[in-house]
């Protein structure tokens, strides 16, 4: 089952971004179109027989297709593990099911799209019915908790740093996460996902000089055309009638300029070479909390130990 919903959830990473249908049309090639057969489609034993190539125009198969496969196969063999056959696998699986492809999206698009965080919080509070009213209670109180959490950073961090500090997904995966998890190991999951996310980052900026992406190269910009001729000039007027009458420079309001500028410069933001995407990290955080909680808290020294009070 991990197997088939990771092939499933490839599709979903590579189409939610795009704003398309995750249901409609069938998986295809995204060169030539064509449709995966059945054969073509069995998870990670088709990635192999095909030699990770398009069957039809060659165009190379990426190796995180089968990854995704074998990663959701093992989590979801490690869920079982963990809660056996109870309520909370379900919910256990599904939290699963909303963290894989939310931390492929965000460490390649930088998004953390709402059509997966908005629903898994809905979803959390509701698979937390079958545990009892005091689940629910926690649940939702880790949702709010989990939101006003990040959410005060991220204001903090604009009114200190003057610029945007977190990621504005953030806040909504921690409420996804508050409320499969509940409030009570919230604490731990920051701390593992602040530690984790701080040693990979410097590690990132010694060994390759940056911990984000590497700055696609510029265009080079085309030759300006030759300066056109009187004659040239005039023959179109002449042609087509008087056009508009250009408006003097710096009559154009200046808050719509400085709109323009804003939306401008978020537009072409890109990641420095100290920034790193952090809802991945968040989302490896919540599965070592939820599946490794009780060992941790049992081979941790104190005071770290309390963080853990609250995985069950």
């Amino acid at each position: 089952m991990g197997l088939l919903f990771g092939s499933f959830l490839n599709v979903v990473i590579a189409r939610v971004p795009a704003g398309e249908s995750i249901v409609r049309p069938r998986s295809r090639c995204p060169r030539c179109g064509h449709q995966l057969a059945w054969y073509e489609n069995i998870p990670v034993l088709s990635w192999l027989a095909l030699r990770a190539r398009c069957s039809s125009c060659g165009l190379p198969i990426s190796w995180r297709y089968p990854l995704i496969e074998l990663l959701t196969a093992l989590l979801f063999l490690a869920c079982q593990r963990r809660f056996g056959w109870t309520p909370e696998l379900v919910a256990a699986l599904v939290l699963v099911l909303l963290l894989v492809p939310l931390s492929f999206i965000d460490l390649e698009h930088w998004i953390l799209p709402q059509e997966l965080t908005w629903p898994g919080i809905v979803a959390g509070v509701a698979l937390s019915v079958p545990m009892g009213m005091d689940r629910v209670r926690d649940s939702v109180i880790g949702a709010v908790v989990g939101f006003l959490v990040f959410w005060g950073m991220e204001w903090l961090g604009e009114k200190i740093f003057k610029k945007e500090a977190l990621g504005a997904g953030d806040k909504d995966l921690l409420a996804l996460i508050g409320a499969f998890l509940t409030w009570k190991p919230l604490l731990a999951v920051i701390f593992l996902s602040s530690l984790q996310g701080a040693v990979v980052g410097s590690l990132m900026l010694l060994v390759r000089g940056r911990a984000g992406p590497v700055p696609d190269p510029e265009p080079e910009s085309p030759t300006a055309p030759p300066p056109a001729t009187p004659s040239e000039t005039e023959s179109p007027q002449a042609a087509e009638g008087p056009g508009p009458v250009p408006k003097p420079e710096g009559t154009e309001p200046v808050a719509a300029r400085e709109g323009d500028e804003e939306g401008e410069e978020e537009d072409d933001w890109e990641p420095g070479p100290t920034n790193i995407p952090f809802g991945p990290w968040l989302s490896l955080a919540a599965l070592e909390v939820m599946l490794l909680g009780p060992w941790l808290r049992e081979v941790l020294p104190v005071p770290l130990d309390m963080l853990f009070a609250g995985a069950r």
